[in-house]
């Protein structure tokens, strides 16, 4: 082959990736600039905002405005989930957190349900939808999921870098909720790169062990999975971690250093006086029918939260109520009501699984409801019930589940699966709550906390939850995040 044919080949390549460098050089996002503040202007708030000036942020604006009548936020972050905004509390506490502050907030993530009200009214915050990835191609089916997940993560990688870079103004800060790590990690270390923003990693869970769940732990996509989390999350600038144990891990495994962040309520979840819990009962369609009896401790209400996936094995809850209906038609045992609130995946498996318990009498004097909540209902909720049920198994056995903290906040006792290392920092046994680790387990503290004498030890937990619940987000965060956050 001559060198004119080979010119023949190559030069249509040349031009095509020139033309591509070209196009991207000319389409980068804006870069961040100290000298580019972001600016809240005294037009932005509406009369309903001058009504409600915390929630809106009208107050603080009128505290710090300029004397043109202008606010220069003090900082300004983008905070970015591959999820649905609404069912992440802690990025959404974050987003609070910040704009409370007076920062300015581009919250970017899937608005599949309703944010909370506080993040809807704030001037201070904007929500970034990302495009999704079509619902047809979604699948429970392991082939197809294989097969689809190149495509899926192509059109993620190109809906996140549009939202990023061209639909949320550069920032100062990018903080980035792991996981999902796969295409996140990466995509927001590019575009921290060309918009000269620093980035910070909330550490949630490990990627890889949650897709070690559906794949098994020795699945090549795993181990690629793991050493790409390692790979990418070690260059920020800044890491967060929900425990202790997690932080040991970040250490241990990568080099990453994290500062220890831990979940805390935020001040809607708070218990209840007599009075209130009276009127909830009887207002909420779940429990209004009894809720006599459940004010009478004939009924005993339970409640859990979920996301109905593989990490929480709902069997065993159901197992185990199977065996206290038994029990409770020779012994003095209560009712149970059980409201399980959440959308998830395997909702339909579990749902149909109730259903043939219920109609095969295996669950006599036990009632299992499923609701979906406002926030400031299933806040109510927790603290009008009389146990809650934990069922987070931990993929990496160092991640803790937000909603016992809420639970606590609200002053509500926790029985929950606690085979994972990081339990002992959120549940001391026998004083806020209760572990367990079988179905076995958690007939015998039902039995034990709902059967005669119970009542002692079940008020000493609820006294230790309500004494938990009183360290709260904001000041958890302010000297973490807060911290770093800050103007200078």
């Amino acid at each position: 082959m001559d060198w004119l044919s080979i010119l023949e080949i190559f030069l249509p390549i040349a031009l095509v990736l020139s033309t591509a460098l070209t196009v991207f050089i000319i389409t980068l996002p804006e870069q961040y600039s100290n000298f580019k503040h972001r600016v809240v202007l005294d037009s932005d708030f509406t009369d309903p905002d001058h009504k409600d000036p915390g929630r809106s942020g009208h107050a603080y604006f009128q505290r710090h405005k300029d004397a043109d009548g202008t606010l220069r936020c003090p900082t300004s972050v983008q905070i970015v989930v591959l999820g649905d905004i609404g069912r992440s509390p802690r990025m959404q506490y974050h987003a609070s957190s910040i704009a409370g502050h007076g920062g300015k907030v581009s919250l970017v993530g899937y608005v599949d349900s309703d944010v909370h009200p506080d993040i809807q009214a704030s001037k201070f915050i904007d929500v970034v939808p990302i495009a999704r990835f079509p619902p047809a191609l979604q699948t429970d089916n392991k082939i197809l999921f294989l097969l689809l997940a190149p495509l899926k993560v192509l059109h993620q990688i190109l809906s996140l870098y549009i939202a990023l870079s061209y639909n949320a103004p550069a920032s100062k800060w990018m903080l980035v909720q792991n996981p999902p790590s796969i295409p996140t990690l990466a995509v927001v270390q590019v575009i921290c790169f060309f918009r000269k923003t620093k980035l910070v990693i909330d550490w949630h869970n490990f990627g890889y062990s949650i897709l070690a769940l559906r794949l098994g732990s020795t699945h090549p996509l795993v181990r690629l999975s793991h050493w790409y989390e390692g790979f990418f999350g070690r260059n920020a600038t800044a890491h967060f971690a929900v425990s202790h144990a997690m932080c040991k891990v970040l250490l241990s495994k990568w080099n990453i250093r994290a500062l220890p962040l831990h979940d805390r309520p935020p001040m809607q979840f708070q218990p209840l006086s007599a009075l209130q819990r009276t009127y909830f009962l009887h207002k909420l369609p779940e429990t209004s029918s009894h809720a006599a009896d459940i004010l009478a401790k004939k009924t005993r209400l339970l409640v859990s939260s979920t996301s109905w996936t593989a990490d929480e094995d709902f069997s065993l809850l159901l197992g185990a109520l199977v065996t206290y209906a038994k029990l409770s038609l020779a012994q003095p045992l209560p009712k149970i009501s059980l409201i399980i609130t959440g959308k998830g995946p395997q909702k339909a498996h579990y749902l149909a699984k109730i259903a043939r318990l219920t109609n095969t009498n295996q669950l006599p004097n036990v009632t299992i409801l499923t609701a979906w909540l406002t926030p400031s209902d299933y806040a109510s909720l927790l603290g009008s019930a009389d146990l809650g049920i934990s069922l987070h198994t931990s993929s990496s056995g160092v991640d803790l589940p937000m909603k016992v903290v809420d639970m606590f906040g609200a002053g509500l006792p926790v029985a929950g699966w606690s085979k994972f290392e990081a339990w002992g920092e959120l549940v001391r046994e026998g004083e806020n709550g209760r572990g367990f680790g079988s179905e076995e387990g958690l007939v015998k503290v039902l039995e034990e906390l709902f059967g005669t004498g119970g009542e002692v030890e079940l008020a000493k937990l609820k006294e230790g939850a309500v004494k938990e619940g009183e360290k709260r987000w904001e000041g958890e965060w302010m000297p973490v995040a807060g911290k770093l956050f800050g103007p200078t």
